[in-house]
């Protein structure tokens, strides 16, 4: 079976909103990544807390898809570009 990865993320258009919302994310400790996604994500998953389940390499655009599979769990990105907006992407798990 291939690796997977779980992450979530925040979707927006530009890369100084999604700045914006990870300097939030590490100042106010009372609001989780599925608050922020919830309130400010622009992607469908927002309602999901930003969560898009697990995935194999393939199944995303490569730059979200490189970023999600270097990075540590638990781990949140800087703001990765993709023909979709700009990502804030936390990798919840791995299997």
């Amino acid at each position: 079976m291939a690796k997977e990865v779980r992450a979530s993320h925040i979707l927006v258009d530009n890369e100084e909103h999604a700045k914006q919302i990870k300097l939030e994310l590490e100042r106010d400790d009372d609001k989780s990544f599925a608050d922020l996604a919830r309130e400010k994500s622009e992607g469908p998953s927002r309602d999901n807390g930003g969560d898009l389940g697990f995935f194999e390499r393939g199944d995303m655009v490569k730059p979200f898809e490189r970023k999600a599979f270097e990075m540590d769990v638990g781990e949140v990105s800087d703001p990765v570009q993709t023909d979709f907006g700009w990502h804030l992407i936390k990798k919840t798990e791995e299997r």
